[in-house]
């Protein structure tokens, strides 16, 4: 059987054919119609796709840029000022003020109330005690710009104020059952190697500020910073190790702060004085002294220094404290929420992050702004969330729906913030108010000014607790104290007269020389104009 073979179409035959079926050119035109609809949408998308990744590549640069911020800011700081500056102020002030102080804050505490067993207005007058080194910092500051050592006006004050702080801390801690008047003595000499550290560090920051008045505010502001990183990480740790170690012994961990500035002292950089220089200094020791006190008093004495000052002093003052009667009722089982050690101490902590948050806003909204309306809106909100005191110790947030817990830590956090907010513009102030030549003994005798006014606070309110009756396990007149408390806060809005209605920017008279020799000197010719805080002199 022979076999056909089949013959196929050539290829171009069959396309001819297939592109002349009806089916298929419908299917083609289908095709290039959506080929023409997809055409103006590629472009576009591409462009979205750019322009997400350049939303992207900008958002991880603001990112960076805030997260780098602190770290050239502080670089920029080292690099006009001088890096173990910068590292004197991280360490009194981060280290030993920050956390030293709000660790010894809740230490002490449970240690007047748990080892001690003392009621809460002695511990006010206690607490007012401690502020006997700080109300001494002038004598510090005379010490430091009168009397120098080997040379040196500050760095051998840092190694005093460690040695001193190490001693006490170690003693408290091994002491066993102290008796009272021991106990308090050692916790003075805690503060007091704080406070002389201080003052020291202070006479670094006063004179950078009038050499450099540019940087008057970035200096407060590191100060702020440093104190607030380190109160959190102080309040954190506080009830933590008490819990565990209990409060005398956790008292002993306060020598380890005290340790860094005896390191300090040895690293900090200052010119040394000559040997002729120091034989010179000690033959008019007494000499200086006396200029330096004339100095002061001559100071103090023109208007735009007294007022502000005073301000500060009353400010303070008048806002009593009724703290110790709050800790206990904070800690009491019956009529108290019955906090426990470590939540007291998260308390602060969150408190702690407030302040920064206070410090950052101060730094980035109001550094600028006029001193007088500043410090009248921050007492008239610091006056308002002093009501919130009254409304935890009545229970009412517990009406309104709101737990025990959360309302005291956002009673917390608003405090803290309006605080320093409230605090900030006044040490600005203060920095500039500094005669150059005893511009330590000076800035410390404003100083000390203030801490008259917190030592006045804490008596004050130790009488009004006493005065109504407020015990270890009698509360019932807390809420009278603090009501007292929020009037005389009120009523400090009515001297912001005081406060000088100019800005840190602003051109201002103050004290610029004070003369010398017991020579009377003609206060106009004691005042020079002062040049803008954005210029270097």
């Amino acid at each position: 059987m022979t076999r056909i073979p089949m013959i196929l179409p050539p290829i171009c035959s069959l396309q001819k054919m297939q592109d002349l079926n009806p089916k298929h050119l419908e299917e083609e035109e289908e095709e290039e119609e959506e080929e023409e609809e997809d055409q103006p949408n590629k472009p576009l998308t591409k462009t979205t796709d750019q322009e997400n990744r350049n939303q992207c590549f900008k958002k991880h640069n603001v990112l960076c840029s805030i997260l780098l911020e602190p770290f050239q800011w502080l670089q920029m700081l080292s690099s006009k000022l001088n890096p173990t500056f910068v590292l004197g102020v991280l360490l009194v002030y981060g280290l030993n003020q920050g956390f030293s102080g709000s660790f010894f804050k809740v230490v002490s505490d449970f240690y007047w109330k748990d080892v001690q067993k003392v009621q809460p207005s002695e511990v006010q007058l206690f607490i007012g005690l401690y502020y006997i080194p700080w109300v001494m910092k002038p004598v510090w500051g005379l010490m430091t710009d009168v009397f120098p050592v080997m040379g040196y006006r500050r760095r051998p004050y840092f190694v005093v104020a460690g040695v001193l702080g190490v001693a006490s801390a170690l003693s408290v801690a091994a002491g066993g059952r102290l008796a009272v008047v021991a106990a308090l003595t050692l916790l003075i000499g805690i503060t007091g190697g704080v406070a002389i550290a201080d003052v020291t560090i202070d006479a670094c920051i006063a004179r950078n500020s009038i050499e450099i008045r540019s940087l008057a505010a970035d200096m407060q502001t590191l100060c702020g910073l440093c104190s607030s990183a380190g109160a959190l990480l102080g309040y954190s740790t506080s009830g933590f190790l008490v819990h565990h170690l209990g409060a005398q012994v956790a008292l002993g961990i306060l020598a380890i702060p005290s340790a860094t500035l005896i390191l300090l002292g040895f690293v900090i950089y200052e010119p040394r004085t000559t040997n002729q220089d120091i034989h010179f200094e000690k033959t008019k020791a007494t000499e200086k002294l006396r200029e330096a006190v004339l100095g002061m008093y001559r100071t103090i004495k023109f208007p735009q220094v007294w007022k502000p000052s005073l301000y500060m002093y009353l400010s303070l003052a008048l806002s009593i404290s009724t703290h110790e009667g709050q800790f206990y009722w904070y800690t009491d089982s019956d009529a108290g929420p019955a906090f426990s050690q470590e939540f007291v101490g998260m308390i602060y902590a969150i408190g702690a992050m407030a302040s920064i948050v206070g410090v950052i806003i101060y730094h980035k909204a109001l550094k600028n702004h006029p001193f007088r309306p500043l410090l009248f809106y921050a007492q008239l909100l610091y006056a308002l969330s002093g009501t919130l005191d009254l409304v935890f110790i009545q229970r009412w947030n517990l009406a309104l729906g709101i737990p025990d817990y959360t309302f005291v830590v956002l009673e917390e956090c608003v405090t803290r913030v309006i605080s320093r907010i409230r605090w900030m513009p006044m040490m600005v102030l203060s920095s500039q108010l500094c005669p150059l030549g005893i511009e330590g003994t000076f800035f410390a005798l404003l100083m000390c000014i203030d801490n008259l006014g917190a030592l006045t606070s804490k008596w004050g309110g130790g009488l009004v607790l006493h005065l109504l009756h407020v015990t270890r396990s009698d509360f019932k007149n807390l809420c009278l104290a603090v009501l007292v408390r929020n009037v005389l806060r009120f009523l400090t809005l009515g001297l912001i007269f005081l406060v000088p209605n100019v800005g840190p920017n602003d051109v201002f008279l103050i004290p610029a020389k004070v003369g010398g020799g017991g020579e009377v000197v003609d206060c106009e010719e004691c005042l020079e104009m002062v040049v803008p805080l954005n210029e270097k002199v």
